[in-house]
């Protein structure tokens, strides 16, 4: 299998406007440290999620930031992409989403989803606004 170099793309709509929904979610340091770690290797999947979960699904107006914020950190732990968490825990500073309304998501992961994957996922959204507040 011979290897491809990779090609240069034009950002599309979507991607300008899915880089400007992740900076205003995630914030422009997270962001610029992303973008600095990104390779050829990981370009096309970086592409991927920008145009697709950025672009596309969290700029969607169909329901409020807060809304999404505590949906997707549900869905992180109900399917236990515990990594994402902590960057989404640090995401509800900027969607409106408040610690009661996380805990609230992750109660419902523990009646459909499992008391362990709740309990794993409340305990890191802890110590990461434990993290927040330090460095507030």
């Amino acid at each position: 299998m011979s290897e491809r170099p990779p090609t240069e793309r034009t950002p599309t709509d979507r991607y300008t406007t899915g880089m400007d929904t992740r900076r205003r979610v995630l914030g422009d340091a997270h962001v610029d440290r992303a973008e600095a770690c990104k390779s050829d290797f990981d370009a096309p999947f970086q592409t991927l999620i920008t145009e697709g979960a950025w672009g596309t699904v969290w700029a969607s107006d169909a329901i409020s930031p807060r809304e999404r914020s505590m949906l997707t950190l549900a869905l992180l732990a109900a399917t236990g992409n515990f990594e994402e968490i902590p960057m989404h825990i640090r995401a509800t500073a900027r969607t409106g989403a408040s610690q009661s309304d996380v805990i609230e998501a992750f109660q419902h992961v523990a009646i459909y989803a499992g008391v362990p994957r709740a309990n794993h996922a409340i305990r890191l959204a802890k110590e990461t606004y434990a993290e927040m507040e330090a460095e507030a």
